[in-house]
């Protein structure tokens, strides 16, 4: 029968995390599953985009974006991620950081390419890569510091290497990269000739004092890396599509066509709103949110010890990964159903951010919930046992 889908699409899975949301549901559960921030949306942001759509920005954009949101950008990478770019030629406005990656690897890799993913990672960037076809190649976070190795990066190297994803601050585990940790990466990149794809959708969210650092600002590694971020997170409007890719011109304008092909352009109304937010939120914002979160951080994770589920403390993002090994179950599925039905607090099984047995140890929790829903999950999770 010649009516069957693509082979492509075998590969891609429905997001667990999806799924445990569906889960959580059908008993009307408290979710700490999807990494949906419910957070209030700055009225800054909120008003430049209905301003906007009264005055007539309901057209398409150009395929990288509106003018104003690109002169944001441009002033926030140079201010923020200490990145030199220029709003003509080195931006794209894409459909969530995560169209921005994949309208990159659309543009930059070819089927059979490979491409170096630290595990545990991001579902959608493995989804991604195996929707162009390209191929993941996985190398291991390891706990309780989620550190990696070199020697183990050196032997994943084959003739087919063509780059590497770097999450920072990550999703799952919360890793931050230190500036000696990239620079030991961007060597690598540089001794072998790859690409670095670098998701900083996180970048406001680092505790005790650790610092952001962005790939592309470390020793020849601007033309290598594609710079991916966006404000899905940092004002809670996940649901709007607004993200962006910043690189070398050469590697932009491809990326640019790709994502004119693939999504057009990202709501023109919601680029302007968040151009708004970007120019008129002062840094007081982003410390205040940045100390929230680490506020809920320290909940979360003493409630999941009391319940017994140690915490891997993270040092950014807004997700924590515990040690579930204990609980019933024989995988990270059984187990994080069974703490869902017992306390009505959903997590993602473990096994949702690794290619193999590695992650059946482990849930994630996501911590960027309003006070009262977040306390109300931490009271039930003390009472588990």
């Amino acid at each position: 029968m010649k009516l069957t889908v693509s082979d492509r699409s075998q590969m891609i899975v429905q997001s667990e995390i999806r799924n445990m949301t569906l889960e959580c549901n059908k008993i009307d559960g408290i979710n700490l599953a999807q990494g949906v921030c419910d957070l209030d949306v700055p009225l800054e942001v909120i008003g430049g985009a209905h301003q906007a759509a009264l005055h007539g920005y309901n057209q398409y954009t150009r395929y990288d974006g509106l003018p104003a949101l690109r002169k944001a950008l441009t002033k926030k990478l140079r201010d923020f991620n200490h990145i030199e770019v220029e709003e003509e030629g080195n931006i794209i406005v894409s459909a969530g950081a995560t169209g921005a990656f994949y309208c990159a690897c659309l543009a930059l890799l070819n089927p059979g390419d490979e491409c170096i993913v630290f595990e545990p990672f991001y579902g959608y960037h493995v989804n991604s890569l195996l929707a162009v076809d390209a191929v993941p190649v996985y190398a291991q976070l390891r706990p309780p510091d989620w550190k990696f190795d070199m020697k183990e990066l050196e032997s994943l190297v084959t003739g087919r290497t063509k780059a590497m994803v770097v999450n920072t601050p990550s999703n799952p585990s919360g890793k931050v990269f230190s500036r000696e940790e990239l620079q030991k990466l961007a060597d690598f990149a540089k001794k072998h000739d790859i690409f670095v794809f670098t998701d900083e959708i996180y970048e406001y969210f680092v505790y005790d004092g650790r610092e952001h650092v962005s790939m592309a600002t470390l020793d020849g590694m601007f033309n290598r890396t594609v710079t991916i971020g966006g404000y899905s997170k940092t004002f809670s409007i996940t649901g709007w599509r607004v993200g962006y890719a910043a690189t070398a011109k050469i590697w932009a304008q491809m990326i640019g066509y790709v994502n004119d092909l693939v999504y057009v352009c990202a709501p023109a109304p919601l680029q302007i709103g968040v151009a708004n937010g970007i120019e008129k939120l002062p840094a007081s914002y982003y410390e205040g949110i940045c100390a929230d979160y680490q506020k809920k951080r320290g909940q979360i994770c003493e409630a999941l010890a009391a319940a017994g589920l140690a915490p891997y403390v993270p040092e950014g993002s807004y997700y924590v990964l515990a040690d579930v090994s204990a609980e019933p179950g024989t995988d990270s599925k059984d187990r994080a159903l069974h703490i869902l039905k017992k306390t009505g607090v959903a997590s993602v099984p473990g096994s949702a951010f690794y290619h193999d047995k590695s992650g059946e140890s482990l849930t994630r929790f996501c911590f960027a919930k309003r006070d009262q829903v977040l306390e109300d999950a931490c009271k039930r999770l003390r009472q588990y046992e």
